[in-house]
């Protein structure tokens, strides 16, 4: 495990809008532009193997703005293609905030960053002593039989709070935004209920910006 002291003051950073990386879930990616492979290369030379998964802001530029706040992954698992790509898994290791970016000569991008708001992100699982898992699982599978999505009923009875909300939190079709929002969630109970509100909207046909008024 990765302990404060071990988190480097300079992180490279992957802006994919949509994606969506928290602490103690797992992130499959699948790497295959040149700069990112490039990245990746570089971060297995690292002793912490850490990269930044940040949401940008939408921009008809290539470097776009990005939010302040990410989550960290260690890549953990990674294999090969024979045409040179790679399929890797990020192991969520904590949030950060972006101090600044950095301009060096690397092709992708990379931030100073700060993770003194998120030391419980380093802790153990996180537990929802108000969950009513229930009436959560009954809102869930209406909001599946809209989406004629299917899933393991028993698996998600079974699963722990924090597994469970944060595995929807990352799994479900939301936009940036809500994502973004899902990560800030400062802990575990508030993004349930983020992720409820985001629920219960999709189900009335609202949008996000009836969800920010």
């Amino acid at each position: 495990m990765i302990q404060a002291a071990d988190l480097p003051d300079t992180l490279p950073v992957f802006p994919l809008p949509g994606a969506l990386l928290l602490p103690r879930a797992r992130l499959p990616l699948h790497i295959f532009e040149p700069r990112y492979l490039q990245m990746l290369e570089d971060t297995f030379k690292t002793s912490h193997r850490l990269i930044g998964m940040v949401q940008p802001f939408p921009s008809k530029t290539e470097e776009s703005p990005l939010h302040s706040i990410g989550c960290a992954g260690r890549v953990t698992q990674f294999s090969e293609t024979e045409d040179g790509r790679y399929l890797i898994t990020l192991s969520g290791v904590s949030r950060f905030r972006i101090k600044t970016e950095v301009n060096g000569f690397t092709p992708y991008r990379r931030c100073e960053v700060d993770w003194g708001d998120f030391t419980r992100d380093l802790g153990k699982v996180e537990a929802d002593k108000s969950f009513n898992r229930p009436e959560f699982l009954d809102l869930l599978e209406r909001f599946f039989e809209s989406r004629s999505l299917s899933t393991d009923w028993d698996a998600l009875k079974d699963a722990e709070d924090e597994l469970l909300i944060n595995s929807l939190s990352m799994m479900l079709d939301f936009d940036p935004e809500d994502k973004q929002a899902l990560l800030e969630a400062p802990c575990l109970a508030t993004r349930r209920e983020t992720l409820v509100t985001l629920i219960e909207f999709a189900l009335r046909g609202g949008s996000h910006e009836e969800i920010l008024q």
